[in-house]
């Protein structure tokens, strides 16, 4: 017959121990007796719902209705019985859940030779794996590794690199300015950074030469996006500043990084252009990685070079003295160059990528190839 929680008249401690034993073994024969998910449930809900179950009767038919003096030692007691149901409900529960464990392990056969079970796990996106590639080639040379914000003042994106304010250069950069900067100087006015030289300059203003680092990360300029052009892209760009560093070293330097990025084969050729922050500077073209060099692929002309030969690549030059300036560094005792390119670039020559917008469309069965 199930239990029923009696209603005391007796509160000496004897009666009281006598109930308490009489609920305690009701209590371990009702466990024994669950033999399933939904037999523990019942179970636990008629020892501790709270409306109806015994715990809550304890308290209206012991507790509630015990004498005044008595009150403190059936108080004790009904905390003393809760402190043992709660336990023995939940080790009925684990009681029933590893009997049907070992029981549906007893019915397998387990070949303990398998290999395990590996969880899949992603690559890098080709944009981060150029990125770091381009990266590693200039660590092996000895450069570290600075990053910047993404949110910049004129003053680092500009103006600390000889971008005077109304130059005509700025036009170019196609800036993203962020709204609400009219009542602050207009150094102090925030934008999203067109290139990542910014952190050349934060660089420069913590280091005293020689300075040898890389800064690679995306950078926002409000173009309209097609086949060869976004408003987000990434760049890594590099400084060198020393004693006697000469455009010989920068020649070097960036000959040796396109060997190591396209090949042994591959040449490199420089010539004039403009950079506020460099002079002289220089555009770099590498010779053409899909003819050869030679203007002409499969009978007809290469489409990749324009029939040329060559493909430019990125920009560099010697730092501008007036730069030096900005970062309070001597430009009679020190000199060094600057380089930059765009990691999109370099991905679409590596893998034969014919859409910038590829890359960020977030297309798995494009993304899938470069695993």
């Amino acid at each position: 017959m199930p239990y029923t929680v009696p209603k005391l008249t007796d509160f000496s401690t004897a009666a009281l121990d006598n109930a308490a034993r009489e609920l305690l073994s009701a209590l371990k024969q009702e466990s024994e007796a669950v033999a399933s998910e939904n037999d523990w449930k019942a179970f636990r809900d008629r020892w501790m719902a709270r409306k109806n179950g015994i715990l809550t009767q304890l308290n209206d038919l012991w507790l509630k209705a015990s004498p005044g003096p008595g009150k403190r030692e059936v108080g004790q007691r009904v905390n003393e019985l809760k402190t043992k149901i709660e336990p023995t409900v939940d080790a009925t529960l684990a009681r029933i859940q590893s009997a049907a464990s070992s029981g549906k392990l007893a019915g397998e056969r387990l070949d303990i030779t398998l290999p395990g079970i590996r969880r899949p796990l992603g690559a890098e996106h080709p944009i981060i794996k150029t990125m770091n590639e381009i990266v590693g080639v200039f660590r092996n040379l000895g450069y570290s590794v600075e990053e910047g914000p993404e949110i910049e003042t004129d003053y680092y994106n500009f103006e600390a690199l000889n971008f005077p304010p109304n130059h005509p250069a700025r036009d170019t950069q196609d800036t993203l300015f962020i709204a609400g900067q009219d009542s602050k100087p207009p150094r102090d006015r925030l934008l999203l950074r067109t290139h990542t030289s910014p952190v050349q300059i934060r660089t420069m203003q913590k280091t005293k030469p020689p300075v040898r680092v890389v800064c690679p990360g995306k950078v926002h300029r409000n173009d309209a996006p097609d086949a060869t052009h976004s408003p987000i892209f990434h760049q890594v760009e590099g400084l060198a500043v020393d004693t006697n560093i000469t455009f010989c070293d920068l020649k070097g330097t960036l000959d040796h990084a396109m060997k190591a990025l396209f090949g042994s084969s591959v040449k490199t050729r420089f010539y004039p252009s403009f950079f506020p922050f460099t002079e002289p500077s220089a555009d770099v073209q590498i010779s053409c990685i899909f003819c050869d060099g030679k203007g002409v692929r499969d009978g007809a002309p290469c489409r990749n070079c324009k029939a040329s030969g060559w493909i430019e690549l990125l920009g560099c030059g010697m730092v501008d003295p007036n730069v030096y300036g900005f970062v309070d560094y001597d430009a009679t005792r020190v000199s060094g160059f600057a380089f930059g390119m765009g990691v999109e670039r370099i991905a679409i020559l590596k893998y034969g990528v014919d859409d910038i917008q590829l890359f960020f469309q977030g297309d798995i069965r494009f993304l899938e190839q470069f695993g």
